[in-house]
């Protein structure tokens, strides 16, 4: 449910107001936009009695949400959310680019990449050193040593980083991570995005293999109601009965996700397709469907990566990647963050 405040109103009126939906036993989430202030109700609302609501003065309209989504529904926060990690912004406006490569290998590999990711026009470094694999006998990533290389390419180049965490009891090696990206595998794990929501720290959240928009957002609704408020969705392709491509990039989980929720939308082309060559045309859709950033998998020997090397696109195609979104983004009225 939220509740319209009036434009003009006394703080006294809103404190009294807010404080007396407490009172009923539920939580609270203030959303001030330019020209309105919502408040979303969370909990069980089906007691609220909307004709005493909507007789005090200071209350403009009640509405109930009919989706199951409740913190993450746009009617709850008009406004676009801006996630904000190491003075850049997410969201909005803004276009971001988080490169890097699929696996982590060595320490000369991680930081050559993210030297020349950064060069070519990427704010965020990622990089797995955890990996889910579906086979127990492939490369499974370095693990806390992968990490530990990840945060030196993050001291040696400045930027930030972004990682998979696949278990909680793997929590606390992620402190100094920026963006904690939760797996396609993982969409539906939901103790482990309980646990990711009480960090509090910046979330990455990606679509499940199978899984449907509603679905997404309710995983999505999972981080938020434990106090995480900055979320990024990132679209990367759905299982289909395609075989050309490993997934089926859904561009149209875009402009929905734009329309249903305030929280940025991202994409992974390299994922969507599993072919490097595909990874260019499926950037410049995303952009063109409003998307707010792109993952793309970035490596110096693709032929011989220890992970998806058929997906991954080397630092020359990504800088021509950038070079070809920069001339889009101010159709899509949007800014590169650097």
């Amino acid at each position: 449910m939220i509740v319209v405040v009036k434009k003009e109103h006394e703080q006294k009126q809103f404190d009294n107001l807010v404080k007396f939906i407490k009172s009923q036993g539920l939580e609270v989430d203030v959303s001030n936009g330019a020209h309105t202030t919502i408040l979303g109700l969370v909990g069980d609302t089906s007691k609220v009695d909307i004709d005493l609501l909507l007789s005090l003065d200071i209350v403009e309209n009640v509405k109930r949400i009919q989706e199951p989504f409740k913190c993450v529904n746009r009617k709850f926060h008009p406004e676009d959310t801006i996630v904000e990690v190491a003075g850049k912004k997410i969201g909005g406006t803004n276009f971001n680019f988080m490169a890097g490569p699929c696996s982590i290998e060595s320490e000369k590999q991680i930081i050559s990449i993210a030297e020349e990711v950064k060069r070519a026009g990427a704010s965020f470094l990622r990089g797995g050193a955890f990996k889910p694999r579906t086979s127990p006998y492939s490369f499974q990533g370095l693990r806390e040593d992968g990490l530990k290389l990840l945060l030196k390419a993050k001291e040696e180049t400045g930027m930030p980083i972004v990682t998979e965490l696949m278990s909680v009891n793997h929590l606390d090696l992620f402190k100094d991570v920026d963006i904690i990206q939760i797996g396609a595998r993982n969409m539906q794990n939901f103790e482990l995005l309980k646990e990711v929501g009480k960090t509090k720290k910046p979330v990455l959240l990606k679509r499940g293999l199978a899984n449907t928009i509603e679905e997404w957002l309710m995983s999505a609704e999972y981080v938020m109601s434990e106090g995480c408020k900055d979320i990024i969705l990132c679209e990367r392709g759905i299982r289909t009965y395609e075989t050309y491509t490993r997934n089926t990039l859904d561009l149209s989980a875009i402009p929905i996700l734009k329309d249903l929720t305030h929280l940025p939308v991202i994409v992974d082309p390299s994922h969507a397709s599993g072919v490097a060559k595909l990874v260019k045309p499926l950037s410049l859709a995303s952009v063109g469907a409003g998307a707010h950033g792109l993952m793309i998998e970035v490596h110096n020997d693709p032929k011989h990566a220890l992970c998806d090397g058929a997906q991954s696109i080397t630092p020359d195609a990504f800088g021509d990647i950038v070079k070809s979104v920069n001339v889009m983004l101010p159709i899509v009225n949007k800014d590169l963050q650097l």
